[in-house]
Parts: structure tokens; sequence; C-alpha cells
């Protein structure tokens, strides 16, 4: 989702929620991860997968790729919600 290379520790993401049907699974950072679920519902994130709209360039997320991408691999802060 950010761009960044991998780092040690490493979250498994359906794109299609499981809660939906999806069994597929993309590997993301836990930030990344934490993130996507703080900024979007399941219904949200089943609705983009359907539709193929690429998750990165939403507005909600922008200032988030923002500030992440010159990050370690493997750094870590709170993660707030964003609604």
């Amino acid at each position: 989702m950010c761009g960044r290379p991998l780092g040690r520790r490493v979250e498994w993401h359906h794109p299609l929620p499981k809660s939906r049907g999806g069994t597929m699974t993309v590997p993301v950072h836990p930030i990344c991860h934490r993130t996507l679920h703080a900024t979007f519902s399941n219904v949200e994130l089943a609705r983009m997968e359907a539709s193929g709209e690429a998750i990165r360039e939403r507005p909600e997320l922008r200032p988030f790729i923002r500030w992440i991408a010159g990050k370690p691999p493997d750094f870590h802060a709170p993660t707030r919600r964003r609604r």
C-alpha cells in the first residue's frame, strides 16, 4: 500500500474482507494494516475491491502515505481511528 519495502514484521491483509468472502491475502506493514482498518469499514474495503479502486489513491490515505514514505520498514507508531 505505501510502496516501502517490507521489514521483519509483516501482516496479511484480505483486500476483500473475509467477512465478505475474501480468501486472497497480501503482505503489508503492521502500521499500514492498522491504518486501513482504522480508516475504512469492511463494507468500504469490499466496495473498493469490487470496483478495482486503488486504495493508495484514496484522499483519506494521502496524508498517511506522505507521512510514512520516509520511515524505515519496521517503523511503528500508535494508530488512531480517523472517523
